[in-house]
């Protein structure tokens, strides 16, 4: 299952790290997702959804 919000689709994003030395290395900044049961098309399902969507209320929960 991809790490993604189920309500705004909102993905990992992609970046780098700086040593001390300014050397630049990879990295990847994941959205803060929750595993929750939610009603989808009138039936619970356990999504994906992450903080902001939930804190905005734009989901019913199950």
């Amino acid at each position: 299952m991809p790490k993604v919000c189920h309500v705004c689709n909102k993905g990992p994003a992609f970046g780098q790290s700086r040593s001390h030395s300014r050397v630049a290395t990879k990295r990847r900044f994941d959205p803060n997702l929750q595993r929750v049961r939610v009603d989808v098309a009138g039936a619970p399902r356990r999504v994906y959804v992450c903080t902001r969507c939930l804190k905005a209320g734009k989901v019913t929960k199950a």
